[in-house]
């Protein structure tokens, strides 16, 4: 132990181990930078002397290893279940390799066939010794009631020649920090970074969510291409942390870029595929697949549960990483059978008992392909989750779908019916991450843009992507030829959507250039457009300042008003009304008020009314004389008036919401 290669700096050697059920045995290659094809030394592990357990390991002094630069292990071994037999001609990947080098004559066809790849194939850099980072008084911030999440890609945020930053760091982790002010000026807590982990820079996976390796940043994502991504990624944290943003990573577990029986063999096939994926009992098929890429980890096997720990705490403790969101999380869940374990998945109590990771934010994507956990009956009971209910339900709503008013009620609450605080389950509201959209589906804008998707880049005859977008595109099927009517209806649709996100309880999340109408053509699936259709185009940043604007403040405005994200749910502090004293829950009702009091938060009454409706509404306010009253917001209204700091008296109690607007109003206590 450790598995992977570490340096032993007392005796002036590495240790290598690496876990290989089934091996009949195991050679470790080292090469030098010169010859990527022959390697300078050889090791022959010696099952009496260099196997303990499962694990295979050796110690080698640096004085004996002729300036190898990088490594990588062959393996021979029986058939297990039906899979095809370990090869000893392909080079393999450390699973546990801190950094992956990709030899210039990287080739992926190779390893998706049968025969040697030598010089061909991802290889392990060997980690130096003394190296340190000095991460100085480096202090993880901790978002509360003010968390306000970002999602975004590392390189698609930086990676457009507009986006301003210098055109050497354009799309890497150095040019992220050249963007931090806007982030801080907008009023982000937490980024949260689309897959950074090393994949196969020739598969189509500008997404990053077909993982090679779980320990290696992503080397194309480095400005520099000499091994320093490490040092990269933590100068970036480092900044994040100084500029108090908390860094949550995207991580993908549930399987990797190897896929099914057709798919190359990188590292876990040759190594040992029958102990670390799940199979099935199809011959033709043998892999098993609840990700929809090919295949499964198998969370049943200690050991794979033990590299996901291993690789969690890395990023805790070498990178500083504040919190994880876990994609397709429900497969943590899953028995060897590919049966849900819905009471004890070994994972979550080994998490939850970890002194480090059962501190950090911890979220999950509660699903898979085959399963549905959102809320309860996810295992990880203490976990915040993605709220695709919140989601589907406020959509629907905007768009003026019927009966959706105490669905609205209920995911503005909080979604207590997902997360109850009842006294058996005690849930918090703040365990709901409510999004409108993320990097999977139409960016915002598009999302009143298009009532299609517009996939056919792809290459899949626009058969890829979710059909059920719940997308309405104001009256005009994308911009060209559009009227000025649909797209003033369209600017007031996105504010109304960043209205009720950020009105209500839980933790809100927006995808990075929402605030400014950043568009994807129609295309709700571009997870392999490494190009202008996924990279941000900044030019709409000068073109949308009054969106821009629209925002920030009611980021600021969510942030002052601590009653709006509280610990627990809302209870008796809220009031809901309809534009009478009674909420009309009819199924032809599109109308919502409510008042939600901040007495017990130190904070102001908010006094909020919703108008999903075509045609405009004339609320009764029912509390309190309108004098007492501030206009905040009105989305209906141009800007600067559609977000008033100072706040406008009210001169009635009758207020006349225009179609299809929200309007919020303060009462000083």
């Amino acid at each position: 132990m450790p598995l992977g290669a570490s340096w032993v700096d007392d005796e002036k050697a590495y240790n290598f181990a690496v876990y290989a059920e089934h091996a009949q045995s195991v050679t470790l290659l080292f090469y030098s930078a010169q010859d990527l094809v022959q390697p300078i030394l050889t090791f022959q592990f010696d099952s009496l002397r260099n196997k303990s357990g499962l694990i295979w390991h050796c110690r080698i002094p640096l004085n004996q290893m002729c300036n190898a630069r990088y490594y990588a292990y062959s393996v021979s071994g029986p058939t297990v279940a039906g899979l095809p037999r370990s090869e000893p001609e392909k080079v393999l990947l450390d699973p546990y390799a801190k950094g992956v080098f990709f030899p210039p004559t990287f080739d992926r066809k190779l390893a998706m066939a049968p025969g040697p790849n030598a010089g061909k194939s991802p290889l392990g850099i060997l980690p130096r010794q003394h190296i340190a980072f000095d991460w100085g008084e480096d202090v993880s911030p901790r978002p509360e009631g003010d968390a306000i999440i970002y999602e975004l890609h590392v390189k698609g945020f930086t990676n457009n020649p507009n986006s301003g930053v210098y055109p050497s760091q354009a799309g890497t982790y150095a040019g992220m920090i050249e963007k931090i002010p806007y982030l801080k000026d907008l009023g982000i807590t937490v980024v949260e970074l689309m897959p950074i982990f090393q994949r196969d820079p020739h598969e189509e996976d500008y997404w990053g969510y077909m993982p090679l390796n779980f320990f290696a940043p992503h080397a194309q994502y480095a400005a520099r291409a000499n091994d320093e991504q490490h040092l990269e990624f933590k100068n970036m944290v480092k900044a994040f942390h100084k500029a108090g943003i908390f860094v949550v990573l995207d991580v993908v577990y549930n399987h990797t870029c190897e896929g099914d029986r057709s798919g190359p063999t990188y590292s876990f096939k040759g190594l040992d595929a029958g102990s670390y994926y799940m199979l099935s009992s199809d011959p033709n098929s043998p892999y098993a697949n609840y990700s929809g890429t090919g295949n499964t980890l198998n969370f049943s096997k200690p050991h794979v549960r033990k590299m996901v720990m291993d690789s969690l705490r890395y990023w805790k403790n070498e990178m500083h990483i504040d919190g994880f969101r876990f994609d397709l999380a429900s497969v943590f869940s899953r028995n060897a059978d590919g049966s849900l374990n819905w009471g004890d998945a070994p994972i979550f109590s080994e998490i939850a008992a970890d002194p480090e990771l059962g501190r950090l934010a911890l979220i999950a994507e509660p699903w898979d392909v085959g399963c549905y956990q959102l809320g309860r009956g996810f295992p990880g009971t203490t976990w915040l989750q993605w709220n695709a209910r919140y989601r589907d339900d406020v959509r629907r709503f905007v768009r003026g779908d019927a009966g959706m008013v105490a669905d609205l009620m209920r995911r503005m609450y909080g979604s207590d019916d997902l997360f109850p605080d009842s006294r058996e389950h005690s849930y918090h509201a703040f365990q709901t991450v409510n999004y409108i959209d993320c990097h999977d589906g139409f960016t915002l804008y598009d999302l009143v843009s298009y009532n299609l998707k517009c996939n056919w880049r792809n290459g899949h005859a626009n058969r890829d992507g979710m059909d059920a977008n719940y997308s309405w595109n104001c009256g005009h099927e994308g911009d060209e030829g559009a009227p000025a009517e649909v797209f003033g209806l369209r600017r007031k649709q996105v504010k109304n959507f960043c209205c009720l996100l950020l009105l209500s309880n839980g933790i809100p999340m927006f995808r990075a250039g929402d605030e400014f109408l950043n568009t994807q053509f129609g295309n709700n699936n571009p997870y392999n457009q490494d190009n202008e259709t996924s990279w941000l185009d900044w030019s709409q940043l000068e073109a949308n300042r009054d969106i821009v604007r629209f925002f920030k403040s009611m980021i600021a405005f969510r942030k002052a008003h601590p009653s709006l994200c509280r610990s627990r749910f809302w209870r008796e502090d809220i009031s809901w009304y309809g534009v009478e004293a009674k909420v009309d829950l009819s199924v032809d009702s599109r109308s919502l008020a409510f008042c939600l009091h901040g007495a017990s938060q130190s904070d102001d009454d908010i006094y909020v009314m919703i108008n999903a409706y075509w045609e405009a509404l004339r609320f009764r306010i029912q509390e309190g004389e309108p004098r007492n009253w501030l206009r905040i917001v009105d989305t209906d209204l141009a800007s600067p008036a559609d977000f008033s700091d100072r706040g406008s008296p009210l001169q009635s109690p009758i207020y006349e919401v225009a179609p299809r607007s929200v309007v919020v109003l303060i009462r000083t206590n």
